[in-house]
């Protein structure tokens, strides 16, 4: 087969995967990435064959000259004539990678990958391009992989590179994912494209370099279609972690909720999914919260994972750092920003009854009115408040509002003997994060007469000798109010 047939043969590939993957449109302005190794100077010929030939696209040739070889000068060169011979703007970059390491702290592969892409997306900018094209191949796949496989990465690693990736407003296209190496070297030698050869991919320092010249090989004794099945296993990983993606999209909307500024999904609802599916779940939820993305790693998801599956105890909050905690109430298990150690202690005493008391401490107002028993009713707010009635002849003042208080006890009605207040909490199934906001009130004498929302005591009960009562009512106060 000569080397038009092979050229032709790859851009037909590349039309086929552009046209399968949405990588470009008519008139579309591309920046390609050429560093002048033969995989970026075959993608730039084949880019402007496809430009020229079949579908109108306006590329601009972007190099980056690192500046710590001494081939450097030699490639930039390269690479500027080679975008001068097919009439290409040619855009360069002249880096510190030395300079960034130091003040990022980063290692040399990862600075010189930030400056580089930083360049990329610069020149996108300025041409208002659609997209980047990356000269990354199957070989470049296969490493990809295996560097995620030996740091444990999941499926989301697994896929390796994708052939179009959204970042900062740009697609990163790679239209040579599927063709290997030895592919595109044969079509630079048949069709007499002139490459550079950089030094520095023979250097097993980086760590790239040692997947592929130390590890690769070595594996390729017991599997000499390593690479093969290495991008195989990223084509299916890469299917099935889009169709995870899918199922924890759907279980999120079905099953989670806010609330208080957090995330909250029913325990019940969550033990039926099959386990995969729950730690998907955690990890969505912890990206969607603030900070959660710098956290969800496997060893706290399964963390947390663990703790709702085994069901201990009703109530526990768990630390997941990022100042986040992830907290159990019953058959509630809630994300959201951790809660105060202590909250605020307070104490109202009224003399008599008042119009209304406001309680800033817990956003809630208390209104009180003096009914005969025959009117008695209150005007409140439908599904906001709580409220009792008492016998105004009975009740001892002065009455005291204040924030529960260990030790507390109360006479409940209907029950013989005094119950701990937390107690009353527990078989009430009152969340631990709404008993700081529930206030007691005490008559004169001492006695916890009410807990709003909760239980009243036995004390000042409404009954047919009854000639006043005292309706009282605690209720939410708008944030507004509260300014």
């Amino acid at each position: 087969m000569d080397s038009r047939s092979d050229l032709n043969m790859l851009v037909e590939h590349v039309l086929h995967m552009a046209a399968e993957h949405d990588l470009w449109l008519p008139h579309d302005v591309i920046v390609v990435a050429v560093s002048g190794g033969p995989d970026s100077v075959a993608l730039l010929h084949v880019l402007h064959q496809i430009s020229i030939r079949h579908v109108p696209l306006k590329l601009v040739c972007a190099h980056v000259h690192h500046g710590l070889r001494e081939e450097s000068e030699h490639e930039e060169e390269l690479v500027r004539n080679l975008a001068r011979e097919l009439d290409i703007p040619f855009e360069l970059a002249r880096i510190d990678v030395p300079s960034y390491m130091k003040e990022s702290g980063k290692g040399f592969e990862e600075a010189a990958r930030d400056q580089r892409y930083a360049f990329l997306h610069e020149t996108a900018r300025r041409w208002n391009a659609a997209s980047i094209a990356l000269a990354h191949h199957a070989d470049d796949q296969a490493e990809t992989v295996l560097m995620h496989l030996l740091r444990g990465s999941g499926l989301g690693g697994l896929k390796g590179m994708k052939i179009k990736r959204r970042e900062k407003n740009v697609e990163l296209i790679r239209p040579f994912l599927r063709i290997y190496k030895t592919d595109l070297l044969n079509i630079c030698k048949q069709n007499g494209y002139t490459y550079a050869i950089d030094s520095s991919n023979y250097s097993n320092k980086y760590r790239r370099n040692a997947i592929r010249l130390d590890v690769l090989p070595f594996l390729g004794q017991y599997n000499g279609r390593i690479s093969q099945s290495l991008v195989q296993l990223a084509e299916i990983a890469g299917m099935e972690d889009d169709f995870m993606g899918q199922s924890a999209d759907l279980a999120y909307r079905e099953m989670v909720r806010q609330k208080n500024g957090g995330l909250y999904f029913e325990a019940p609802s969550f033990l039926r999914l099959h386990v995969a599916l729950q730690r998907r779940l955690i990890k969505l939820i912890l990206n969607y919260l603030p900070l959660g993305f710098e956290i969800a790693d496997f060893h706290k998801i399964e963390l947390i994972r663990q703790s709702i599956i085994q069901n201990k105890s009703t109530t526990w909050s768990l630390d997941i750092g990022g100042g986040l905690a992830c907290i159990r109430e019953y058959d509630m298990i809630l994300f959201m920003h951790k809660p105060p150690e202590q909250s605020k202690s307070y104490t109202y005493e009224l003399q008599a009854a008042a119009l209304e008391l406001c309680i800033p401490e817990i956003g809630k107002r208390l209104k009180m009115k003096l009914q005969s028993p025959q009117n008695s009713c209150f005007s409140a707010r439908a599904g906001s408040c709580a409220e009792a009635v008492f016998d105004a002849g009975q009740l001892k003042f002065p009455l005291t509002l204040r924030s529960r208080l260990p030790g507390d006890t109360m006479k409940v009605m209907g029950l013989n003997g005094s119950k701990k207040v937390k107690d009353i909490f527990i078989d009430a199934k009152i969340p631990p994060s709404v008993r700081s906001r529930i206030p007691v009130l005490v008559d004169g004498s001492g006695h916890i007469i009410w807990i709003p929302g909760v239980r009243r005591s036995e004390h000042a009960a409404v009954g047919s000798q009854t000639i006043s009562v005292l309706h009282m009512c605690l209720e939410d106060i708008k944030a507004v109010e509260l300014l």
